[in-house]
């Protein structure tokens, strides 16, 4: 029997209409919607695809936000001024450096400079250290979604083997320890890693975020495991000149073991901007000392 397909366009619709409610709500108790600045240095095509799409999806769930757009060679004490004005606006609620930034500008340097309560992408130190401890703080869009998806599937993580494949700082790593504080069993495995099948063939979850088209097997896998491919990769489609989305599983052999799994596209892609509504309303909640909404 196939996998069951883990559906997260849907879910994400839901989220999105789940935060417009408390959004909505929010701005009747304090006079204004919760706002969102976007900052964009350069013209790189894909992060400008990224930008437009979170403006829309913002203007969307009824919330301010705001762009800015910065020529390609701004250097770096500027964009830290502008992110200085935004820490101290008082209508901005999330602060967002699209990534990545060109090579005068170093990307740690400005990811510290927003201040961690306004840091809805969740990639500041003090809130991976917060991630790290069990605290409240941000966490990074992508895993969060992923964990909301497999919650939805699975339940109780409590006891449940997983393996991460891939140790990135923006899904890797703080996969790993959100299964963790779900009381999983985490396994991070990379490119040293030894008999990654074998690895694989153990766990009941496999995450795999590691940028390598169809690299996970169907016959990596444990029958009946729950897959989450974060993978985007574009590859040569079945026409000259055409191209196709696909992820880091191959999802066709993969289908005939799991028990379920997000596809590519349609999967865990449209969690990403979702959950950074969802923590910039949130954030929102939090500066005014009002209720966090259900269901978020």
């Amino acid at each position: 029997m196939a996998a069951r397909i883990i559906d997260g366009h849907g879910f994400a619709a839901g989220l999105r209409a789940r935060v417009a409610e408390g959004a909505e709500a929010l701005k009747a108790r304090i006079g204004r919607a919760p706002g969102l600045a976007v900052v964009l240095v350069g013209e790189d095509p894909a992060s400008q695809v990224y930008v437009g799409a979170k403006g829309k999806a913002t203007r969307e769930a009824g919330m301010a936000g705001t762009e800015y757009r910065l020529p390609a060679e701004t250097e770096q004490d500027s964009l830290l001024a502008l992110i200085a004005r935004l820490n101290a606006d008082p209508a901005v609620d999330g602060i967002l450096v699209q990534l990545p930034l060109p090579a005068q500008i170093d990307a740690q340097a400005v990811i510290d400079a927003i201040d961690p309560d306004k840091d809805v992408d969740g990639f500041h130190a003090l809130n991976v250290g917060r991630l790290g401890i069990g605290l409240d703080g941000f966490v990074p869009c992508t895993p969060l979604g992923c964990l909301m998806l497999l919650k939805a599937e699975l339940g109780d993580l409590s006891g449940l083997d997983a393996v991460v494949i891939g140790r990135s700082n923006i899904v890797g790593k703080p996969m790993a320890q959100l299964l963790l504080a779900e009381s999983a069993t985490v396994t991070i495995a990379h490119s040293r890693t030894r008999d990654l099948p074998a690895l694989c063939r153990r766990a009941d979850i496999v995450v795999a975020a590691v940028g390598r088209p169809l690299m996970v097997k169907g016959d990596w896998l444990k029958p009946g495991a729950t897959v989450i491919d974060v993978g985007i990769n574009r590859v040569a489609g079945a026409e000259p000149g055409k191209t196709r989305l696909v992820g880091d599983v191959d999802f066709d052999s993969a289908r005939a073991v799991a028990g379920a799994i997000t596809p590519v596209p349609r999967g865990v892609g449209p969690m990403t901007i979702a959950v950074l509504l969802r923590n910039t309303l949130v954030s929102a909640c939090r500066r005014h000392g009002q209720p966090i909404p259900a269901g978020l």
